[in-house]
This record gives C-alpha cells, structure tokens and sequence, in this order.
C-alpha cells in the first residue's frame, strides 16, 4: 500500500512535470541537481493531498515514506518529504534528532533541501530542545559542507525572534573565515536575521572581525542595517 501512495506521488509529479521548469532549475544551482520540473505550489499541494492519506500512521511510519522519497534525490520530493516532517512536529522527541541529522548527511546535497530541512523542521525541533544546541556547534566543524551551512540557517527564525543569540554568534565564531561560499552565505543570512532584533551586538561582532570576514558573508551580515552602520563596516583599517 504505501509503495503504491509513492508511485502515486510520483506519476502526479511527473503529469504536473514541465520541461521548462526543469532545464531552468538548474541556473540557481552550482552542483548538478535532478527535478521533475514542477513548481513549488503545485508541489505544495500535492504533499497536503497525500499526507491527508497517511496522517494516520505512525510517525516511524511516516519517516520511512520521507527516507524512501529522499532516496530519489528529486527536489520536488525532498521539499514533500521535508513538508511531511514539520506537520509532525508536535510529535517530536529527542530520538528524532538523529534522523533529521541522517538526512543532513545522506541526502542534502545543494541550499535548497538544506533550508527546506533546516528552516522549519530542524528549527522547530531545537527550539523544543535546545540542548541540541550544542550539536549544531559540531555540525559547524564538520567536513560536510551542508552540515556547516545547517548550523547556521537552522536558527534563521529564532534569529529573527530575538532567541539564542549566545549560540548564534558562536556558531558564527566557528564559521568565521570558512571557505566554501556556501556557508558563508548561509551564517551571513544568520547574522542578518539575528540583526533584527540585536543590531548592536551584531554590529559589533562584525566590527570586530571584518577584517578577517568573508566579504560574502560581511555583505549578507548587514543588509538590513542603516547606510550610516553599512558603511562603517565594509570600511578597511
């Protein structure tokens, strides 16, 4: 029964599927990614449709249905599977961490299922469990590119929310002179966001360190702030 739910999926997929959408999805990647082709609403839809089907089941259950999705490697899929993770997030527990850390490692290969994943599902997860906290610091020093871009976005909206600004910034300490464009992308978006609510502090972090900062990331770090602060800080010594 489920096999047949995921073929199911996938023929609706492949029916929405425009070849246009296809060959352009691939201009806002740099690493060679595989889509159907169909866009973001569409899909959107079609995982509300089917998890109507399978909220029933148990949440390893629905898990499984989201590893197996994942394992295509499609993006369309892993936004359906990453999407049916959050409506299960009043289910969460401490288990839970090393599944979506499993994910991270086997299947997250470009930005977009990183900040499908980590935006929402893992973000929420931590915000239940923030000794988990100290596993994003980990994933900060690991050799997988995407687990360090993680660190960073996972706390995007407790950034904007004014929370964790302790780890925030030493989450960013870690990340600081990273070399891979990527992650520099994604804690600059985490400087930003925690800028909203603690400018000055993000400011003074940046002051403190634009000398050895990514440009990218600097650039990223201050975006929202005055032109007055913008211009102090992407001043030379």
């Amino acid at each position: 029964m489920l096999g047949d739910l995921i073929f199911a999926i996938r023929r609706d997929l492949e029916q929405q599927a425009d070849e246009k959408n296809r060959n352009g999805a691939q201009a806002f990647f740099k690493e060679r990614v595989t889509f159907h082709g169909v866009k973001t609403p569409v899909v959107s839809k079609i995982a509300s449709n089917y998890f109507l089907k399978i909220r029933h089941l148990s949440k390893q259950e629905i898990f499984s249905l989201c590893e197996e999705m994942l394992q295509s490697d499609y993006g369309e899929e892993a936004y359906i599977a990453f999407d049916w993770a959050y409506r299960l997030r009043d289910q969460f527990e401490p288990g839970d961490f090393a599944i979506l850390e499993s994910w991270i490692e086997k299947y997250v290969n470009n930005w977009a299922k990183c900040d499908t994943l980590c935006n929402h599902t893992v973000a929420t997860f931590v915000e239940g469990y923030p000794q988990y906290l100290r596993n994003l610091r980990q994933w900060a020093k690991s050799e997988n590119r995407w687990l360090r871009r993680a660190a960073a976005v996972t706390l995007i909206i407790p950034a904007r929310e004014g929370r964790f600004l302790g780890d925030i910034l030493e989450i960013a300490g870690i990340l600081l002179q990273d070399k891979d464009d990527m992650v520099q992308k994604g804690y600059g978006w985490l400087l930003k966001a925690a800028s909203q609510a603690h400018q000055r502090e993000v400011f003074d972090y940046v002051m403190r360190n634009k000398e050895i900062m990514p440009r990218t990331a600097l650039r990223y770090a201050i975006e929202k702030m005055p032109a007055d602060l913008k211009r102090r800080a992407m001043g030379r010594s």
